[in-house]
């Protein structure tokens, strides 16, 4: 059996209970050192009324452990694999990571896991088999590699076109020059979605994902929960105007397509491709965003692996699965229990939110002894940082791509860049985007 958690101890970076007779408060630590961490007792009232207030599963991860968030993973695998506490359950483990997406039956994915404000549950995220399995059975193969290799052309043409804006000032904030534009004008492309509505787009994802970012009030508290709502609705409002513009006037792309497709024999409804459309615009504009971000921000601060990539492009595709390993920007996706159970020793209970640390289970001894090394020469490398299980990321091929084409396009054209002076990143939590990263560079000759 596993401890459920440390006693007298919180992970570094994550609220959480610390027992104290006769009741529970709670502390936070928010870094890890060389020393054991010690609860800082000047934010208990603080973090008490956090908890009380804050809804999201990412709540009680802070900034400072989004940066680095690896040393605080290894404490909570070493001391507190399986951590419960107040109707939450923390897995940081892979064997309890991947018992828990073996069984959806029990850790469902459903619309309890996380509130987003979606009135239906999101297809196919929130569905849950057996009624999942027929939506991914007509989702999937628009997304098969073979669809997504005839893409590389144009997603190529488009990282160039984005360098060549930049390049002859050799500096660039990497954020609003590449990897915000370069995913979020695939994905627009593929649903045929007009380029210029690109910041009503990234306005709608931040709303929904960073309520608290945008509204600069905490997560879960009236006016966050507000600015969510209202996004919610305008995502269905923006979508159901552009179908009915589309019935009328069918083009060659994704959205047009559903407007035939069948599951099952029977008509995808309106209401089902607009649930659709709101989990593509969420996913579309943010994890690879967020993925390339955390990957040219090692890559500057480690210029060894970087001039690997310069000198062997080849070895690109298996430099970016370590570097998803390693960084793993969804820090971890959320579950709920729908039925009483334990996992690693721990009881879980019905109604228990599950927080599965993908970046955590990414970084077990157990599964590479290793793990603790960045080597892009792996030739197996069995990480999570697309989830697992039924739930397996939908776009994970796309994605592949477009971190294929930008690494393989930048790196021919930027081969020697880095963070400028004095820069000190800022990760979002949850999951690990930098909003500035000024990067100089010096172009290839």
């Amino acid at each position: 059996m596993v401890p459920c958690r440390l006693r007298g101890r919180t992970a570094p970076g994550f609220v959480a209970p610390v027992p104290s007779p006769p009741k529970c408060s709670t502390g936070r630590v928010t870094q890890v050192s060389d020393t054991q961490p010690e609860v800082d007792v000047e934010v208990v009232a603080e973090a008490e009324a956090e908890a009380e207030a804050d809804a999201s599963p990412f709540a009680s991860m802070d900034p400072a452990m989004a940066a680095d968030p690896q040393p605080t993973f290894k404490v909570l695998r070493d001391e507190m694999p399986v951590m419960s506490a107040d109707g939450m359950v923390v897995l940081a483990r892979r064997a309890e990571t991947e018992e828990a997406f073996r069984h959806p039956e029990i850790f469902s994915s459903n619309m309890s896991a996380v509130d987003l404000k979606n009135i239906r549950p999101l297809i196919p995220l929130q569905i849950d088999p057996p009624e999942h399995k027929k939506f991914r059975k007509i989702l999937d193969p628009l997304f098969a590699p073979k669809h997504m290799a005839l893409l590389e052309e144009p997603v190529t043409r488009l990282a160039n076109d984005l360098i060549d804006r930049f390049i002859d000032d050799g500096e660039v904030n990497f954020a609003s020059g590449f990897s915000v534009p370069f995913p979020s004008q695939v994905f627009l492309t593929l649903l045929g979605l007009p380029l210029d509505d690109l910041p009503v787009f990234l306005a709608m994802k931040d709303g929904i994902i960073r309520p608290d970012h945008v509204t600069g009030s905490m997560y879960g508290s009236a006016d966050a929960d507000a600015h969510q709502t209202a996004t919610a609705a305008s995502i269905y409002e923006y979508f159901d105007k552009v179908l009915d513009e589309r019935k009328a006037d069918g083009r060659d792309d994704l959205l047009t397509q559903f407007l035939s497709t069948e599951v099952d024999g029977v008509q995808l409804s309106r209401n089902d491709i607009l649930d659709i459309c709101f989990l593509f615009l969420i996913a579309g504009l943010d994890t690879v965003t967020a993925t390339l971000d955390c990957m040219f921000a090692f890559l500057s601060r480690h210029p060894e692996h970087r001039q690997q990539l310069v000198d062997h492009p080849s070895i690109i595709p298996s430099a970016i699965e370590e570097l998803l390993r390693w960084e793993t920007p969804v820090m971890g996706v959320a579950r709920v229990a729908v039925s009483d159970t334990e996992l690693g020793g721990c009881p879980v209970h019905a109604g228990d939110q599950v927080m599965v640390l993908l970046g955590s289970a990414n970084c077990d001894e157990a599964e590479l002894a290793d793990a603790d090394e960045v080597r892009f020469d792996r030739e197996v490398n069995r990480h999570l940082a697309f989830g697992g299980g039924v739930h397996r990321c939908l776009g994970s091929h796309l994605a592949r791509l477009e971190l294929r084409v930008a690494l393989r396009v930048w790196h021919k054209r930027i081969p020697q860049y880095e963070l400028a002076d004095g820069t000190e990143l800022v990760y979002t939590a949850g999951i690990r985007s930098i909003d500035y990263m000024p990067l100089v560079f010096t172009a290839a000759s």
